[in-house]
């Protein structure tokens, strides 16, 4: 993985890694307490609708393990923007719920005090880049 050195980008990478491991804790432990998440699984699993709090994460990751048989997010590229902004760029591979997902993903982090108080999962690259300003 290529990443700038920050603090921000490596609570990022250490989220993804909290994530590939399900460590749901671990994943809490690095969101804010009013943290608000739209990942895609949001639309499966939770009628649209973001997943908020600690109790979101963990409804998220409990969602997570009863919508897709698998779910392997694969960042390879992490930039870091203004305002506790951090992108990461790369792939996702997801099988399960009817569907199968193997394509170009963004995740769109914002920081504040070392911890996670917003993220988003775009379709695209471009998706997540350009709203942080980033788009190449």
């Amino acid at each position: 993985m290529l990443a700038v050195a920050s603090t921000n980008v490596e609570i990022v990478q250490r989220i993804f890694a909290a994530f590939e491991h399900r460590d749901v804790e671990a994943v809490v432990e690095r969101c804010a307490p009013d943290v608000v998440f739209e990942p895609v699984t949001a639309r499966v699993a939770a009628g649209g609708e973001p997943y908020r709090g600690h109790d979101g994460m963990r409804a998220y990751m409990a969602d997570v393990a009863r919508v897709w048989q698998e779910l392997r997010p694969s960042p390879d590229e992490f930039r870091e923007g203004e305002g506790g902004i951090v992108v990461a760029t790369g792939r996702v591979y997801a099988w399960g719920a009817g569907r199968v997902i193997d394509s170009p993903a963004g995740w769109l982090f914002r920081l504040h005090d070392g911890q996670i108080v917003y993220g988003r999962i775009f379709e695209t690259t471009s998706g997540a880049l350009e709203p942080a300003g980033m788009a190449r």
